[in-house]
């Protein structure tokens, strides 16, 4: 089973409920809330074409790379980086936790440049989805970032 395409997308949102209901909320709001999302590693095959974000058929089994970011309060981002090498697979690097954009930003860039050292690759341009939010104490907060695979 090897995906054809992939989106990538990301979403936030504030619970007072629970952790569980922010993370719902910005699973809507990335527009990947009623499907079962299977997380799985950092290859993009062959040949995977990147296209805008998809409508997910209510309950699809779906693949993705996901970085999420829970807090009770101050600043959380979650967000991938990938890249396409030279010799046409990718890698896709996760990050999240209580920084800011910019220290996400740096901590993707070191890893994804690691995951292309290590496999003796260079790649072409690495892209960036980061998701950045302010959780008011006394609430829940989840931050989501997600490339997402279509078969």
């Amino acid at each position: 089973m090897i995906p054809k395409a992939f989106f990538v997308t990301g979403g936030k949102a504030i619970g007072k409920i629970s952790s569980l209901n922010a993370f719902d909320l910005a699973l809507k709001n990335a527009g990947i809330a009623n499907c079962n999302l299977v997380s799985v590693s950092s290859i993009i095959p062959p040949n995977c074409e990147e296209v805008p974000p998809q409508e997910i058929p209510t309950g699809s089994i779906t693949y993705a790379v996901i970085a999420k970011a829970e807090g009770r309060r101050g600043v959380i981002s979650a967000g991938i980086a990938w890249g396409i090498a030279e010799e046409g697979y990718g890698v896709v690097a996760e990050a999240y936790g209580s920084m800011d954009e910019n220290a996400l930003k740096e901590t993707l860039e070191k890893r994804i440049l690691e995951m292309a050292k290590i496999r003796g690759i260079k790649l072409r341009k690495i892209k960036y989805k980061i998701e950045t939010l302010d959780v008011p104490e006394g609430n829940y907060g989840c931050a989501v970032a997600a490339l997402v695979y279509l078969f």
